[in-house]
């Protein structure tokens, strides 16, 4: 049942325990202790509001992997996550140590973004860009 209140959430965090209880079918009190059960244990982490990058004006969305000079991993991932123009960063095994996020307007302000900013934090060794052609499946 909880993974069924959860779709439920993820589809849209304003739904209301009403009309969740009604596709569960069970009692909006029920559903109302599993999602604060659900919030308590951390399991929902909070509600948030997806956005589309074109209709805010940014027609490139792009993957970058960066390569970064271990000693200096917290000093660029910290200068990387206070960028309003990376959308989200995580740290990786793989290929690169980092691996963000960025839109931008079009291909030369990314362009700028990752050679002015990106590129010249102390500590980049390397930045790998793949372009978004098109999303096809979201949380």
């Amino acid at each position: 049942m909880n993974m069924r209140i959860i779709d439920i959430l993820r589809k849209n965090g304003r739904t209301s325990f009403t009309h969740i209880a009604e596709e569960v079918k069970v009692s909006e009190a029920t559903v109302r202790k599993r999602i604060k059960v659900l919030e308590e244990k951390k399991v929902i982490l909070g509600y948030t509001v997806v956005l589309d990058p074109l209709k805010m004006g940014y027609n490139v969305v792009a993957i970058v992997g960066l390569d970064v000079d271990p000693k200096k991993f917290l000093f660029v991932s910290n200068n990387i996550k206070e960028m309003d123009e990376v959308r989200w960063v995580a740290t990786s095994t793989g290929e690169h140590m980092l691996l963000i996020e960025v839109w931008a307007e079009d291909g030369q302000r990314l362009s700028r973004i990752l050679t002015e900013k990106i590129g010249k934090i102390d500590g980049v060794r390397k930045v790998d860009t793949s372009l978004i052609l098109e999303k096809q499946k979201s949380f």
